[in-house]
C-alpha cells in the first residue's frame, strides 16, 4: 500500500517539474520570440508607437535631372501646457509673430488653451525657413536667434514650450519646367496630377513601424525600441523628356503667344521611330512648388486634354488613304472650281481660287475643294476605315492623366451626313487632341508604322531594381511603307517657297509638315467667325524623319483698324515657331542633315 503511495506521489511530483519546466519554456518563447508581446501588455499605457514613411522617389528627365524630390522640413508646434508652466509666453508670443507673420492676438488665444499638449504654427518649412531657430533637447524647446540685435538687447533666446518636428516636403527644383507632365502631390504625399498621380504607387515611400516606451512628457525613451522596422523609400521614376529641350519649347511657345495675343499654346516634339515624348508643353503654366494658387486653367496638359478641329493638318491623312487604295494618284488632276464649289446645298471655299490641280499640288496648297473631292471618291465607308486606322477618335495611352480620345463618328451615326466626308477631310466635323495629330504625321514619316507614345522610361526601386521598363511599342500599320515615303516627298513641298509652311523651314534640313488654320465651334451651333486654333505639324529630316514636332496655338491673331483679324494662319503664327524648335533640336539631338540616328545627350541607351 504504502508502495503505491510512493508511486503517486513520484508521479506527481514529475508532472509538477514538466509542468514548471513547460511554463518556463513558453515563457522564454514569448522573451526571446515576441518580446513585443510580454513589453507591450505590462507597458501598454506608456507605449508610443509611430509608422515612419520612406522618402516619396524622385522624378527625373531622360539624363537623370531632377524634376521633384522629397527635401527635409519641419512642422512648428507649440506646447501652452508647458509654456504656461516652465516657459515665457510673452517672448513666445513676440518672437513666434515676428518671424512667422502671425497676429500676437491669435497665439494669445493658442496659448490660454493650456490643456493642449500641442498646437500647430506653421507646417512644411525648408530648413532655410528656421535659420534663425536651433532646436533643443525637447524639454527645453527651442533657442531662438533675433535677425536684428538692438543695443543691450538678446543675441539668444531660450522658448520654452516650442517644437519643431523634422518631416519632409515636396520640392520641384524646376517649379514650372514640365509641370504638366511632372504634376504634384499634395501635403500628405499623394499624388494629384501628372506623372506624381499616375505613377503614385510606385513613389509613394512604404510605412515602417516603430514601438518603444515614452516618458512624463510623452517623449520617446531611445534605447527601448521592442519593435523597429524602418520604413522604405519609393521608386525613382525615369521620364523620356529632356529637360533643355523642353526648355527651348516653353520659351518659344511662350514668346508666339505674346506675339500673335493667342489665349494658350501648346507643343510636342516626338522621336518618330520609338514613339518617346522628348518635350510636352502647354502654356499657361504654373509653378509646381505653388499649385495651390494657380488658377485651374492652367494646370491643364493642353497638348492631350483638348479637343480641337484640327483644320488642314487633317488633309494628309485623308490624301494618304487615297494614295494607298489607289483611289487616286499624285498626279491625277482635281477641278478646283476656282475656289468656289457646292454640295449637298453647301458651298465650299478655298483662300486662293485655283482651276486644276494636281493632288500633289492639292497637298501644297491646301486645297478644301481638292481634299473634299479627293475624300469623297473613296466613299464614306472606306474614307472612315483609313482615318481610324490612325486611331482617331481612341485614346492612344501616352501614360498621363486627362488624356482625351477625340470626337470620329461613324458612317452609321445619326451625326453623319452626306457633307461630313467633304468636311472632315480638312479637319471639320472631328476633334483630336495634338498628340493624336502627331502620331498620324510620325506615323507618316515612320514608313507608315504608328508607334505608341509614352513619357515613362523606367521606375526603378531604390535598391536598383527595375521595376517598370517601357519599350517601343506599335501601335498599328496605317499605311503601307510605298505610300508612307511618298507622302514624305509630297509633305516636304508643303513647306518650299510657294507653299503654306514656308516659314517652318530650317536651313541646311528639309522640313516635312502641314498648316492648319480651323474656325472655333460654336457651343451653340455652327462656327466663330474670328476665332481660330492654328497649328502646324510636321517632321524632319524629310528623306529619313528623326523628330516630329506638332504646335497649336489658341486662337491668335491681332485686329487691324479696319477690325479684320490678322496674322492668324498656321503657316504665320506656328510655323515659325516649329522652325526655332526644330533650329535647336537637330543641333543639340545631333541630327544630321541626312537624318542620321538622333544621339541624346546622357541617354542611357
Amino acid at each position: 500500500m504504502s508502495e503505491v503511495r510512493n508511486k503517486g506521489r513520484i508521479l506527481m511530483l514529475a508532472l509538477l517539474v514538466v509542468s514548471a519546466f513547460i511554463g518556463i519554456g513558453a515563457r522564454l518563447y514569448v522573451v526571446q520570440l515576441k518580446p513585443e508581446a510580454w513589453v507591450l501588455e505590462p507597458m501598454k499605457n506608456n507605449l508610443r508607437e509611430t509608422n515612419p514613411v520612406g522618402s516619396r522617389g524622385a522624378i527625373v528627365d531622360r539624363n537623370g535631372e531632377i524634376l521633384a524630390l522629397d527635401v527635409p522640413a519641419y512642422d512648428v508646434g507649440i506646447d501652452p501646457y508647458d509654456i504656461s508652466r516652465n516657459g515665457d509666453a510673452e517672448a513666445v508670443i513676440r518672437c513666434l509673430s515676428r518671424e512667422f507673420g502671425i497676429s500676437e492676438r491669435e497665439l494669445r488665444v493658442m496659448l490660454a488653451d493650456t490643456d493642449k499638449r500641442y498646437k500647430p504654427i506653421r507646417k512644411f518649412l525648408p530648413e532655410s525657413r528656421l535659420a534663425n531657430f536651433e532646436a533643443k533637447p525637447a524639454k527645453f524647446g527651442v533657442e531662438y536667434f533675433p535677425p536684428h540685435v538692438t543695443d543691450g538687447g538678446p543675441t539668444n533666446i531660450f522658448l520654452r514650450g516650442v517644437t519643431l518636428t523634422e518631416t519632409s516636403m515636396r520640392d520641384y527644383p524646376k517649379r514650372e519646367l514640365m509641370s504638366h507632365v511632372v504634376g504634384f502631390s499634395n501635403a500628405e504625399g499623394v499624388g494629384c496630377s501628372g506623372v506624381e498621380l499616375v505613377l503614385n504607387d510606385y513613389l509613394k515611400g512604404k510605412e515602417g513601424r516603430r514601438v518603444s516606451t515614452r516618458d512624463g512628457r510623452r517623449q520617446e525613451i531611445y534605447g527601448t525600441r521592442v519593435v523597429d522596422t524602418p520604413p522604405e523609400d519609393g521608386a525613382t521614376v525615369y521620364l523620356t523628356l529632356d529637360q533643355q529641350l523642353q526648355y527651348v519649347v516653353e520659351d518659344v511657345i511662350l514668346r508666339m503667344c505674346d506675339e500673335f495675343q493667342a489665349n494658350a499654346a501648346w507643343a510636342i516634339v516626338q522621336k518618330v521611330d520609338t514613339g518617346e515624348i522628348l518635350a510636352m508643353a502647354s502654356y499657361p503654366t504654373y509653378d509646381l512648388n505653388r499649385y495651390s494658387q494657380a488658377p485651374p486653367e492652367w494646370m491643364r496638359n493642353c497638348a492631350i486634354s483638348v479637343n480641337y478641329e484640327p483644320g488642314s493638318v487633317m488633309k494628309a491623312a485623308a490624301i494618304a488613304g487615297a494614295l494607298d487604295n489607289e483611289v487616286v494618284s499624285e498626279s491625277d488632276l482635281i477641278d478646283c472650281e476656282n475656289g468656289y464649289w457646292v454640295y449637298a446645298r453647301r458651298a465650299l471655299r478655298d483662300s486662293h481660287g485655283m482651276g486644276e490641280m494636281s493632288v500633289a499640288d492639292v497637298i501644297k496648297h491646301s486645297s478644301n475643294i481638292g481634299t473634299a473631292k479627293i475624300s469623297l471618291a473613296m466613299g464614306d465607308r472606306l474614307f472612315y476605315t483609313r482615318l481610324k486606322a490612325f486611331h482617331f477618335g481612341e485614346r492612344l495611352g501616352v501614360g498621363l492623366p486627362g488624356e482625351e480620345a477625340g470626337i470620329f463618328y461613324s458612317p452609321l451615326s445619326p451625326n453623319w451626313s452626306k457633307l461630313s466626308i467633304t468636311r472632315i477631310g480638312m479637319g471639320q466635323g472631328i476633334a483630336v487632341t495634338s498628340l493624336q495629330m502627331l502620331s498620324m504625321m510620325d506615323a507618316i514619316a515612320n514608313d507608315g508604322i504608328q508607334m505608341k507614345p509614352y513619357v515613362v522610361s523606367k521606375v526603378v526601386a531604390p535598391d536598383g531594381e527595375v521595376l517598370v521598363k517601357n519599350e517601343p511599342e506599335i501601335l498599328g500599320r496605317p499605311l503601307t511603307r510605298s505610300t508612307a515615303i511618298q507622302m514624305q516627298r509630297l509633305l516636304a513641298r508643303v513647306t518650299e517657297e510657294d507653299g503654306t509652311g514656308s516659314k517652318a523651314r530650317v536651313e541646311g534640313y528639309s522640313i516635312a509638315g502641314k498648316t492648319g488654320t480651323a474656325q472655333k465651334v460654336n457651343p451653340a451651333g455652327g462656327y466663330y467667325e474670328k476665332n481660330f486654333v492654328s497649328s502646324f505639324a510636321g517632321f524632319l529630316p524629310a528623306e529619313d524623319p528623326q523628330i516630329g514636332i506638332i504646335v497649336v496655338a489658341d486662337d491668335p491673331g491681332t485686329i487691324n483698324a479696319q477690325g479684320r483679324k490678322e496674322n492668324y494662319y498656321g503657316g504665320s503664327v506656328c510655323g515659325p515657331a516649329f522652325a526655332e524648335i526644330a533650329e535647336f533640336a537637330v543641333r543639340y539631338l545631333k541630327i544630321a542633315p541626312d537624318g542620321n540616328r538622333v544621339y541624346v545627350m546622357g541617354s542611357d541607351e
